[in-house]
């Protein structure tokens, strides 16, 4: 709707002013209770999360470079992932993935974070369940090999079989020397290669900030001894920020498209055959 009499730059709207209609008052009233009631909004903002609900849905624009990773946001949690019920707690896991962003794994370069991730598809929420930041010796002849055999490792601690590798940059080699290493060891592991084309800032403000800032992201304890809550704590979505590799890993998790996880079942049952008996 648009009223006259209010002289407008633009010449196609001039001598109109805007009238904005938010889907609820200040005081919590709905402007269409019919259509959108209170739990239905309340929906609509746990969805998007803050940001996104206050510019589409309360007509009011917060740009992108206000945005912040609050890391007091974080559900903590101790629980470990239960393969026979699926569950964390109390929730129903609906998927995993394990993603790789990888870089030379050198003290002084760029970090190389590979990380664990859980979703509750029906609930809407991600578990960061581990993360580990790899690290190899100068010395180390071989350090993309080294690698390997620490994300293996990892991927076997987790009962996980599959792994998104970005192949940007040094990541393109990444999947013939992984497979080698895993051959090597007579592991089977399926590989996807993941090729980014938005920039980190894009791809951690639209993945991690509406899960974030709406409540719904968790993480286990450990990942508190990581550098994963310094980085967030240090992030700005205008770019420039020193550290932010764990968090682009998990953004990169986040969009992958999950492993489904179902129960495998109640735990297996031992029996004691009875040997006491002559042939």
């Amino acid at each position: 709707m648009v009223y006259k009499n209010l002289s407008f730059s633009t010449p196609f709207l001039r001598g109109y002013r805007e009238l904005k209609i938010p889907i609820i008052s200040a005081d919590g009233v709905p402007t269409w209770p019919e259509l959108f009631p209170v739990s239905r909004i309340d929906e609509l903002r746990q969805s998007v999360g803050m940001r996104y609900f206050s510019a589409q849905m309360m007509l009011d624009f917060i740009a992108p470079d206000r945005a912040r990773l609050d890391p007091d946001a974080l559900h903590l949690y101790d629980d470990d992932y239960n393969i026979h019920t699926a569950r964390i707690g109390d929730s129903v896991i609906t998927g995993g993935t394990v993603y790789w962003d990888p870089s030379s794994g050198r003290k002084k370069s760029d970090g190389s974070v590979c990380v664990l991730i859980y979703r509750d598809d029906k609930a809407r929420l991600i578990f960061i369940h581990d993360i580990i930041y790899l690290i190899v010796a100068d010395s180390e002849l071989h350090p993309l090999a080294r690698q390997c055999e620490m994300v293996i490792d990892f991927m076997l601690r987790h009962n996980m079989r599959r792994i998104n590798i970005e192949t940007n940059g040094i990541g393109n080699a990444l999947p013939e020397i992984m497979r080698d290493v895993a051959g090597r060891r007579n592991i089977s592991i399926n590989i996807q290669k993941i090729i980014n084309h938005t920039n980190k800032e894009t791809r951690i403000l639209d993945a991690i900030e509406p899960i974030l800032s709406s409540g719904r992201m968790y993480a286990h304890r450990r990942v508190q001894s990581t550098p994963l809550i310094a980085e967030m704590l240090g992030w700005t979505p205008i770019g420039g920020t020193m550290h932010d590799d764990g968090l682009d890993a998990v953004a990169g998790a986040m969009c992958a498209v999950p492993i489904p996880m179902r129960p495998l079942g109640g735990h297996a049952q031992t029996f004691s055959a009875n040997t006491d008996f002559k042939i």
